[in-house]
């Protein structure tokens, strides 16, 4: 994958980010940024994991209680933020909310 990834945010992804404390959305777009910008399909132990396919995001970053569900396009150098939520005890949900 090439050094120049694009970032792109769906409608809900921005809507998500809006909602929340101003302290927690610049935690959250920094780690996006650290994170997805370079190796966004770097899977760890602890930040990024491959979501068990079918399902609605292939990827998901965790930064301290929030999940970032998105997909990458490899063929485009580009990844698309589709959801940023807040965890919960909850079984992480199969279908988008």
């Amino acid at each position: 994958m090439s050094d120049s990834i694009e970032i792109r945010y769906a409608e809900e992804a921005i809507a998500d980010i809006k909602s929340m404390r101003k302290v927690d959305q610049r935690k959250v777009l920094d780690g996006i940024e650290l994170h997805l910008a370079s190796q966004p399909t770097r899977v760890s132990k602890s930040r990024i994991k491959a979501m068990v396919q079918p399902f609605w995001s292939q990827f998901r970053l965790r930064i301290d209680d929030f999940r970032v569900y998105y997909d990458v396009d490899a063929g485009t150098g580009r990844v698309n933020v589709l959801r940023v939520l807040q965890k919960t005890t909850e079984q992480t949900q199969e279908k988008p909310p």
